[in-house]
C-alpha cells in the first residue's frame, strides 16, 4: 500500500490526535460549558464545509477520469443540449 492511500486516523498520530481533541472536548465542555453552549450553533454550521471537503475527498477531484455517470458503471455521460 502506497503511502497517498494510507488512512491518518488508525495511525499512532492519528489516535494520539484523536486522544487530545478528546481531552480538550471534555475539558472545554465540563469546564466552560456556558461558553460551549453559546458557541454550539456556529461550531455546528462550521462543521458543514468542514464535512463536505471530507466526504468529498472519495470523489478523485480534478485528475479525475470520465463522469459521474461512467463512474456508476452504465458507460452514458449526458450532455445538455439547447433544444435544437
Amino acid at each position: 500500500m502506497s503511502n497517498s492511500n494510507r488512512r491518518f486516523w488508525p495511525t499512532p498520530n492519528g489516535l494520539a490526535a484523536m486522544g487530545l481533541i478528546g481531552g480538550v472536548l471534555y475539558f472545554l465542555i465540563t469546564e466552560h460549558r456556558a461558553h460551549f453552549i453559546y458557541a454550539l450553533p456556529y461550531l455546528i454550521l462550521l462543521l458543514c464545509p468542514v464535512m463536505h471537503v471530507f466526504m468529498h475527498r472519495g470523489h478523485g477531484g480534478q485528475d479525475s477520469q470520465g463522469s459521474h455517470a461512467e463512474q456508476r458503471g452504465n458507460g452514458t455521460t449526458h450532455r445538455f443540449t439547447d433544444g435544437k
